[in-house]
């Protein structure tokens, strides 16, 4: 029920710390991987490594806020593959100019660095499952999962833009669900993930401290609100990324599951 054999992936951010992680689950699963990230290099060392290890990878340049780009490594993706059957637009991060600080003032964010957090997140979710799912349409089956937060649906101190896209995402989620199984075809699945908290190369300068290693006092803050203790290790959203991926949750769209140690049941008393 939960095998991917015979099925191709395409993975967006697929060099990230979870998106690395996913794309070899994936691969292990039975599925064909194309791997997808900013950088040629680390998305063919990623893909030969999945080789090595007995899985179908292929590492393809992507940016995912480029439909041109976004074309193109479809192209690539059929063209060793012949078809995509799942898309993770697990593409996505903050930056340290679009978040609040004791150091800079909401009146002083950026309107740049705003925009590119919204569009790397949003932008690089919808544009994704334009180009993806236009393909998924002409074969009338398809699956996409989307990688969202907990600051969709808890709005979170500090990261304005990064938590604005993310609810965007979690909307996008549930509308496009409707709209690939009502115009196109109930065949097509939209779901999505929303991890809790997950040290990354995105989020690390607000948790733990550069010099040190420690926590910063957001980060203890962030453990003692999550009820089992921890931050989340990658490898902990792969059952839930398998299940939405294959057969096992076929009756399942429209819907966003939280991975996050009980971070969204606790209200902090």
């Amino acid at each position: 029920m939960f095998k991917l054999t015979g099925k191709v992936a395409a993975v967006t951010g697929g060099t990230g710390v979870l998106g690395e992680v996913m794309c070899r689950a994936l691969a292990k699963a039975g599925a064909a991987v194309a791997v997808m990230g900013t950088t040629e290099e680390k998305t063919r060392r990623l893909a030969e490594s999945i080789q090595a290890d007995g899985g179908r990878a292929l590492g393809v340049a992507v940016d995912v806020t480029e439909k041109a780009s976004l074309e193109a490594a479809l192209s690539r993706t059929l063209d060793a593959f012949q078809q995509v059957d799942l898309l993770v637009n697990a593409a996505g991060g903050n930056k340290p100019q679009a978040s609040t600080s004791p150091t800079q003032a909401f009146f002083d964010l950026p309107a740049e660095a705003l925009r590119e957090v919204v569009d790397l997140n949003l932008v690089g979710t919808l544009l994704p499952a334009q180009v993806f799912g236009k393909h998924m349409a002409e074969r009338q089956s398809g699956n996409i999962i989307n990688i969202s937060s907990m600051a969709a649906s808890r709005p979170l101190t500090r990261v304005l833009a990064y938590g604005g896209a993310k609810a965007a995402v979690d909307n996008f989620t549930r509308w496009a669900a409707v709209h690939f199984a009502k115009e196109y075809s109930p065949n097509i699945r939209v779901n999505a993930i929303a991890p809790g908290f997950f040290l990354t190369e995105q989020n690390r300068f607000l948790l733990t401290d550069k010099a040190t290693g420690d926590l910063t006092p957001r980060g203890k803050a962030i453990i003692e609100h999550t009820p089992q203790g921890r931050f989340g290790e990658p490898d902990d959203l792969i059952g839930t990324l398998l299940w939405l991926a294959s057969d096992a949750s076929r009756f399942v769209t429209g819907i966003v599951v939280p991975v996050d140690g009980g971070f969204s049941a606790f209200s902090g008393v």
